[in-house]
């Protein structure tokens, strides 16, 4: 097992592939490493369904913590194409919590769970010695909705062409420059790292996904949260059992992302990227798509193609998955650093 970040291919074929319990006929999709959900047939409908931790990082403040927390929940089953429509949470919190920011974190589920049509159905909330932040718990996002409007995470086809939205290292530069911007001073300018830390809000697929399923045949959807752009897309490729090649260059940046990544010592390429859509469109949809992405204000490009074979080609050059992502030992060093300076 990886010391930090999910758990590698290897690991889970030896140790959980094995393990899943009961075999049921209306399990349409089960586990997969690097697939986002499952899924459940329910009667004339199917349900997606995906389970993730309550990541909550007070430093953030509660609201804005809170926010990136719901989001991360709902991301995975948005990018099955069916709208998120139930959503379970346990919260296991760290006994220092207080009431008022129980309270905060809370009302930020709500209020963006309403928004996206989202019932909290059920649940589990408490105080606990031992529980410490920012993993807190853990929560199930369920979609329901008609079995022809879901994208499957293994549907990517030669052919179709591949679509990323926003570009690399979102996740890794909004939530460090955040974390860490008194570090920061003193090396970039203020421009800069306001750049960086309006990452922040892109840290979420679900409007992405949603808007390019209803916009155009859209084969396959993958949110390309630990490993970067280039495992999202490795691991798209292999889920259709394809290959990926794509050219570097027509990938999106976001302002604040390269200088941020080269202060933290990570390539943006490989390095945690939760907000960035991958998607697998049939060629005849990609100006529906991409034209209801920019209506939305979401930057996204037409980056390269899905073809025959496997694994991913980035500019002419094979790439294999990164695994760990840089991401949490550059986060663990940098918070050593900002503790000494404290």
């Amino acid at each position: 097992m990886s010391d930090l970040g999910k758990i590698d291919r290897e690991f889970f074929d030896e140790y959980v592939y094995p393990n899943l319990g009961a075999e049921r006929d209306d399990v349409t999709l089960g586990p997969q490493h690097g697939v986002d959900f499952g899924v459940v047939d329910v009667g004339e409908k199917v349900a997606a369904m995906a389970t993730d931790p309550v990541f909550v990082m007070p430093s953030l403040g509660f609201e804005r913590a809170a926010w990136f927390a719901v989001h991360i929940l709902l991301s995975d089953v948005a990018v099955s194409g069916l709208a998120p429509t139930h959503l379970s949470v346990d919260l296991n919190m760290p006994a220092e919590i207080t009431d008022e920011q129980f309270a905060t974190l809370w009302e930020t589920f709500d209020r963006e769970a309403t928004e996206f049509g989202v019932s909290i159905v059920t649940g589990h909330t408490g105080r606990y010695a031992g529980c410490n932040y920012p993993m807190i718990g853990g929560g199930t996002a369920i979609s329901v909705g008609d079995p022809d409007d879901l994208v499957r995470p293994d549907g990517a086809r030669p052919g179709d062409k591949i679509v990323v939205t926003k570009g690399p290292a979102i996740e890794a530069t909004g939530l460090m420059s955040i974390q860490f911007e008194s570090l920061m001073r003193g090396d970039l300018d203020d421009g800069t790292i306001a750049d960086a830390k309006d990452r922040f809000y892109d840290m979420s697929p679900i409007r992405d996904a949603l808007t390019a399923a209803a916009a155009g045949p859209v084969s396959a959807m993958h949110d390309a949260t630990e490993g970067g752009v280039h495992g999202g897309l490795y691991e798209m490729a292999r889920a259709a059992g394809v290959g990926i090649e794509i050219e570097r260059d027509r990938i999106p940046i976001q302002p604040g992302v390269l200088d941020a990544c080269e202060y933290f010592g990570i390539d943006p390429w490989v390095s945690i990227s939760e907000g960035t859509l991958l998607a697998a469109v049939a060629p005849a949809g990609v100006d529906d798509v991409l034209d209801a992405l920019e209506s939305e204000g979401i930057p996204a490009a037409e980056v390269g193609e899905v073809a025959d074979g496997s694994g991913l080609t980035v500019d002419g050059e094979r790439v294999d998955h990164p695994g760990q992502d840089p991401f949490w030992g550059a986060f663990e060093e940098h918070m050593e650093k900002l503790q000494a300076e404290e």
